[in-house]
């Protein structure tokens, strides 16, 4: 039971808890039931599934914050090839394709270069969003979604209770947790994430696993970028301006270490629904927009903060 209790994605977890009982009661009539937990579960898919790529990039020890950018790119893509004929799924994996390739190269500038990651995909938020504009005639680019709209549809009187978008991020959640969990390659991970150089003298080819990890990084944020055209029907260049800063808000909240090493997918995911809750919650108080911008930077802090905390409390104890 300790040992559980100090699993990093406890805390957000039963914050998640207070937080949704608090908003239950205080707006019952709007915030409790079945129908705004479907609402809230499909607006977090987008954040939800980047996230789970960004909790790799930052367990390995890295940054990415160019995820905004790339799922602009992927719905402009995908609208792109739907308008000149494509057929829709063939159009979704080019556009996982174009984030992917952007992954891949994000890597191997990381590796080749030596350069931080902060610097790189700062580049390469630049680069993807304006190949986005380039890519849309600095425009929207309209486009019949032929069936990709379904992915999160309401699901109401379907037997899948949810809309397949929020199915298809808990697989691909399942999948991540697999990875790093039961794997050589997730080991690695942790292992590069917690000191590279000893990670390299143990025998980790540290180049392969930090490649592979961004084009991992790069397929999933694709795959938002998907569920982000599923809602949006368009392809905007402009879209998801900030949400880099979610997306590791996120991973960060869930018990993930900005000094790599840590974190879950369990906990990315507690974060990303933490922060939908807060955001739904505010809504239906009639809060402003402000409010919730001061409260969900209050938590991101607080999260560091604890983690800064527990990570003492862990120094102090093995010495």
């Amino acid at each position: 039971m300790k040992d559980l209790l100090r699993r990093p994605w406890v805390g957000p977890l039963l914050a998640l808890l207070g937080v949704y009982a608090l908003f239950c009661a205080l707006s019952p009539e709007t915030f409790l039931g079945a129908p705004n937990l479907v609402t809230m579960a499909r607006q977090t898919v987008v954040v939800a599934i980047v996230a789970v790529g960004m909790t790799l990039v930052i367990i390995l020890g890295g940054i990415d914050l160019s995820v905004g950018s790339a799922v602009a790119l992927t719905t402009v893509v995908i609208a792109w090839f739907l308008r000149a004929g494509a057929g829709p799924w063939s159009a979704a994996v080019l556009g996982i394709g174009a984030a992917a390739l952007g992954g891949a190269l994000t890597g191997l500038l990381v590796t080749r270069l030596r350069v931080t990651p902060f610097i790189i995909t700062l580049g390469g938020m630049c680069v993807m969003r304006g190949l986005a504009k380039g890519i849309a005639g600095e425009q929207k680019i309209d486009a019949d979604p032929r069936g990709l709209d379904a992915l999160l549809a309401s699901a109401t009187g379907s037997w899948a209770l949810l809309p397949p978008g929020v199915w298809i991020a808990l697989l691909l959640a399942l999948l991540a947790a697999g990875l790093l969990s039961r794997t050589r390659f997730g080991r690695h991970v942790f292992a590069v994430g917690s000191n590279e150089h000893t990670a390299r003298l143990c025998g980790v080819e540290v180049a392969r696993v930090r490649v592979l990890v961004y084009v991992l990084a790069g397929l999933l944020t694709g795959t938002g970028g998907v569920m982000e055209f599923s809602t949006l029907t368009v392809g905007d260049p402009t879209d998801s301006i900030g949400l880099e800063l979610e997306v590791i808000a996120a991973v960060v909240i869930g018990g993930g270490s900005l000094a790599g090493g840590e974190g879950s997918i369990l906990g990315s995911l507690v974060g990303a629904m933490l922060m939908t809750v807060i955001k739904t919650g505010s809504t239906h108080l009639g809060l402003p927009n402000w409010v919730q911008e001061i409260v969900t930077g209050a938590i991101i802090v607080g999260a560091v903060a604890l983690d800064r905390v527990r990570r003492r409390g862990e120094a102090g104890a093995g010495s």
